[in-house]
C-alpha cells in the first residue's frame, strides 16, 4: 500500500470514542482496522499485524459517521496511520451495535442477515478450545495445548495446506458458517497451552499465540464470506468439552472408562471444594462466564467485521437442571445484548440428568425429558423448553441441541430387539455382552421430536450444534471401541447418520456438522487423514481428502 492512498472508512463514534467498521481498501480488510482519537477532522488509524505499514500516511476520505444517538454526518479528512505488533491484550468493545451484519430468527424460525432468509450450512472447526496431550508426550504431558487443526503438522511429508485453502475448498462445498470452539484459556494471549513449543504445526504456520489465532481466523473468515458462530465449549482446556457446568470439578462421571488417558481427576473449574487430589484449578463462574461472553459480543466491533452471527453460550450443560440453565441462559442473552444487540444466542439442551459435577456426586437428580426410552444425548433434552421458555426475544434465540449416533455412545434405543438379553443395556456393557445394534428410524424420531423438534412447531428457529461421526464405525474410532464393537460390520453409524438428516429434512432443521477437520477421535471429519488408532498413529494431523459419503448426506440437508 502507497502513501497517501485514499480509503472510504465507515465508522461509528460511541461515548466520545471511534471503532472503524469497514473499509474499501481490501489491503486494509485484511487487517483489523481500528481509528481513534479524534481531534477535528484528524483521526489515527491503526492497522494491526502490519509492521511494515508504521508511520505512513494516509488521506481518508468519503468518512461516514454515525454518532450514539444516531445522527450522521459525512466529512473528509486526513489521518496519520502507524501500526501495531500482533495483539497481546485481550480486546473489548464498549460499542452497542457489532458492525453492519445485523443477524435475527423471521416469524417462519428462520435465521436471517440484515432481513434476507440466510441458510445455516455449517460446520465446527475445533482446536483452540483446547486438546489432551497424552500423558506420556515427551515434552508437554498430560498438556492441553490450544491450536487449529489445520492439517499441517510439523512431522508431516508435505506442508502445503493453509488456512486459506480450506477455507476456499468448504464455501466452493456449499460451508457458510463456522461454529468456532473456544474456551476462557484462548481469550489468555499470554496461556503457556496457546503459544510455544507445545504447538504441533508446521512452525512457520504456528500462531504468535491462541487469542491472536482466533482474532486472526474471524477476519480471514470474514474475507472469505464465511460466518463464525463463536461456542464457549468448556470452562477449561485442561477439564474439555465434558465440563456440563461452568465450575465443574472431580470427580467427573467418564473417568473410569479403559484405554482412557483423559481422566483429568486432578483439574478443576471450581474455586473451593475440590477433591484432595486437584492441583489444577481454573476457577470460573457466572460472572467471569458473562464477562467473557460481554467480549465475544464485542469482537465484531474491534475487528471491523460483520460475520459474526452469534454465539453458542456453553457446550453441552448437561449438568444443570433445566430452571439453573433457563436462568443462566436469559442472563447471557442480556449480557450479550449490554454490548451488541446485533447477533444471535445459540442455547444447548441439557441432558437425562443433573448434579453430577458439582462437589456431590452422590446426589445427582434426574431431569425431565419425555419417554424413558429415548435417552438424550448430552445437550439434547430441550423437553422443558416449550413449557418454561427462556426471556429472550424470539427473533434473538436460536435452540441448538447436539445429538450423536452409536460412533459417540450406544444409545438404549439402538438395542437388537431380537436379543431380549440386551434389552435396556447402553455403552460398554453393551458392547462387552456382544449385542447387536439396529438403527431404527421410527423408534429414534419420537425421542429426537420430543427433545427438540416440537419447538419448530412454535415457530422457534433450531441450529443442531453438533452431530456427526465415522461412517464405518467401529473402524477409524478409538481402540477401545474397535476392540469392544468388532462384531459391528454393517455401517450402523452411516444408518443413524442418514436416519438424522432424514428428519431435519422434514421438520426443516438446520445444523452443524462435527467436524470439518477429522481429528476428533470418536468422529473424524469431513477431511479423510491419514490417521489409524492402531496401524498409524503417527498419521494423526494429516489431511488427505475428501469424506465424500459426509458431503453427499449434507448437500441432501442444504437442499443441493
Amino acid at each position: 500500500m502507497e502513501q497517501a492512498d485514499f480509503l472510504n472508512i465507515s465508522y461509528r463514534v460511541d461515548g466520545g470514542g471511534l471503532v472503524a467498521l469497514s473499509s474499501d481498501n481490501n489491503a486494509f480488510a485484511q487487517k483489523s482496522v481500528s481509528a481513534s482519537g479524534i481531534s477535528g477532522s484528524t483521526l489515527e488509524i491503526v492497522v494491526e499485524g502490519q509492521t511494515s505499514w508504521a508511520d505512513e500516511t494516509y488521506t481518508v476520505s468519503n468518512i461516514s459517521v454515525t454518532a450514539a444517538g444516531g445522527s450522521s454526518s459525512s466529512s473528509s479528512s486526513s489521518s496519520s496511520s502507524s501500526s501495531s505488533s500482533s495483539s497481546s491484550s485481550s480486546s473489548s468493545s464498549s460499542s452497542s451495535s457489532g458492525g453492519a451484519g445485523i443477524f435475527r430468527v423471521d416469524n417462519t424460525g428462520r435465521v436471517t442477515k440484515n432481513g434476507q432468509v440466510f441458510p445455516v450450512q455449517c460446520g465446527s472447526w475445533f482446536g483452540l478450545e483446547g486438546r489432551h496431550e497424552p500423558s506420556d508426550d515427551p515434552d508437554n504431558p498430560s498438556g492441553a495445548p490450544m491450536e487449529l487443526y489445520i492439517g499441517n503438522v510439523f512431522w508431516a511429508d508435505n506442508h502445503d495446506r493453509t488456512i486459506e485453502q480450506t477455507m476456499q475448498e468448504i464455501t466452493a462445498r456449499g460451508i457458510n458458517v463456522i461454529r468456532f470452539p473456544i474456551v476462557p484459556q484462548t481469550l489468555d494471549p499470554n496461556d503457556p497451552q496457546g503459544t510455544g513449543s507445545v504447538l504441533k504445526n508446521y512452525e512457520p504456520l504456528r500462531q504468535d499465540n491462541a487469542r491472536q489465532a482466533m482474532e486472526d481466523f474471524i477476519v480471514l473468515a470474514d474475507q472469505y464470506g464465511l460466518e463464525v458462530m463463536l461456542d464457549i465449549h468448556s470452562c477449561s482446556n485442561y477439564v474439555g468439552w465434558r465440563a456440563g457446568r461452568l465450575d465443574a470439578r472431580p470427580p467427573y462421571v467418564d473417568n473410569d472408562r479403559d484405554l482412557y488417558d483423559f481422566p483429568r481427576e486432578d483439574s478443576s473449574c471450581a474455586a473451593t471444594g475440590n477433591p484432595a487430589g486437584v492441583t489444577r484449578i481454573q476457577a470460573y463462574d457466572e460472572a467471569a462466564w458473562l464477562n467473557d461472553l460481554r467480549e465475544l459480543a464485542g469482537l465484531p466491533a474491534a475487528l471491523g467485521v460483520d460475520n459474526i452471527i452469534g454465539i453458542d453460550i456453553f457446550n453441552e450443560p448437561w449438568d444443570y437442571s433445566w430452571a439453573e440453565w433457563k436462568r443462566l441462559s436469559e442472563n447471557a442473552y442480556q449480557a450479550i445484548a449490554e454490548v451488541n444487540d446485533d447477533m444471535l444466542v445459540f442455547i444447548q439442551g441439557i441432558s437425562a440428568s443433573h448434579d453430577n459435577q458439582d462437589g456431590t456426586p452422590d446426589t445427582n437428580n434426574e431431569s425431565p425429558h419425555g419417554e424413558e426410552f429415548s435417552n438424550p444425548n448430552w445437550g439434547e433434552n430441550l423437553f422443558e423448553a416449550g413449557g418454561d421458555m427462556p426471556n429472550i426475544p424470539r427473533e434473538r434465540l436460536v435452540f441448538s441441541p447436539h445429538t450423536y449416533g452409536p460412533s459417540v455412545f450406544v444409545q438404549r434405543m439402538f438395542m437388537d430387539p431380537s436379543q431380549p438379553e440386551c434389552e435396556g443395556l447402553e455403552g460398554d456393557e453393551a458392547g462387552d455382552l456382544g449385542c447387536n445394534i439396529v438403527i431404527d428410524e421410527s423408534i429414534l424420531r419420537p425421542g429426537w421430536e420430543e427433545h427438540f423438534g416440537y419447538l419448530r412447531d412454535q415457530g422457534y428457529a433450531i441450529v443442531v450444534g453438533e452431530f456427526g461421526g465415522h461412517l464405518n464405525w467401529p473402524q477409524g474410532s478409538s481402540e477401545r471401541d474397535i476392540n469392544r464393537w468388532n462384531h459391528i460390520t454393517t455401517n450402523v453409524d452411516e444408518q443413524w447418520q442418514n436416519a438424522f438428516v432424514d428428519y431435519m429434512v422434514d421438520r426443516g432443521i438446520e445444523a452443524c456438522y462435527w467436524s470439518i477437520n477429522p481429528e476428533s477421535g470418536d468422529t473424524g471429519g469431513l477431511y479423510s487423514h491419514a490417521y489409524d488408532p492402531i496401524s498409524n498413529t503417527e498419521g494423526w494431523g494429516t489431511w488427505t481428502g475428501f469424506e465424500e459419503a459426509k458431503w453427499n448426506m449434507l448437500n441432501r440437508l442444504w437442499g443441493q
